[in-house]
């Protein structure tokens, strides 16, 4: 068993001397200070979210790479996981037209290694952690067919986006074909009354590249120019590791 997976299965079978839980807490916080740090300068982002396990000849790759090609020609940074897959077709795609690529990789023992065509990479630990400063550097998402993970980051946008926790940026659910079932299980939802009708509004569902491009520019440019300004005050300092990737 590695250290990392020894540390969290420890943390996660409840209560630990104090000791060892303020520890704990002094590695997360270090891990989302390094974060902030290095993704501060990246500028504004369209998070795209897929399987690891496709490679490039697959349709799908082709899909993210093609799509994250149109959203870096909109002015955004295209942030992935980091990996493989379509992770990496989405960080390539961006950097085929010049664009800006983010990875934010997870150290795992299998599966996840950096893809190759990273700007800007930052190593997390903690899934939590990693997840938390993708969405806080993102304005939108696009989910291509995917696993577990997938359907995690899925849930977590819409969650975030209908309660209210962050603004109502661009969900897009890409490929029909494979997302269908999922599709019709959330249309159950509402049917069941355990979600809003207006709920259903919250993602697109499509296999149309230029649709989903059309609904990020929609709703995610206006906050572009905003973010854009933003960075403008800021300037990086060298010994807190900062630095403009861009």
């Amino acid at each position: 068993m590695n250290q990392l997976t020894k540390t969290e299965k420890n943390f996660l079978k409840g209560p630990q001397s104090r000791r060892r839980e303020l520890w704990f807490s002094i590695r997360v916080l270090l891990e989302f200070i390094n974060g902030f740090r290095k993704l501060h300068f990246i500028g504004p982002c369209i998070a795209v979210f897929g399987s690891a396990r496709f490679d490039e000849h697959h349709e799908y790759y082709k899909k993210a790479r093609s799509l994250s090609t149109r959203i870096a020609n909109l002015g955004f940074a295209v942030m992935t996981g980091g990996g493989p897959g379509i992770m990496e077709a989405a960080n390539r795609g961006a950097k085929d037209v010049g664009g800006r690529s983010v990875g934010c990789n997870i150290i795992l023992p299998f599966e996840q290694k950096p893809n190759p065509y990273l700007d800007c990479e930052v190593d997390f630990k903690y899934f939590f952690v990693r997840k938390v400063l993708m969405f806080k550097y993102s304005y939108g998402f696009v989910v291509l067919p995917g696993g577990m993970g997938t359907c995690d980051e899925l849930f977590e946008a819409l969650t975030l986006i209908q309660t209210k926790k962050i603004s109502d940026f661009p969900v897009v659910l890409f490929g029909k074909d494979y997302w269908g079932s999922l599709n019709d299980m959330i249309n159950k939802m509402a049917e069941a009354k355990t979600i809003n009708e207006e709920d259903l509004e919250l993602f697109l569902f499509t296999d149309d590249e230029e649709e989903a491009v059309e609904h990020i520019r929609k709703y995610a440019m206006r906050e572009l120019e905003e973010a854009h300004e933003a960075r403008k005050t800021f300037s990086p300092l060298k010994w807190l590791g900062e630095r403009k990737f861009f």
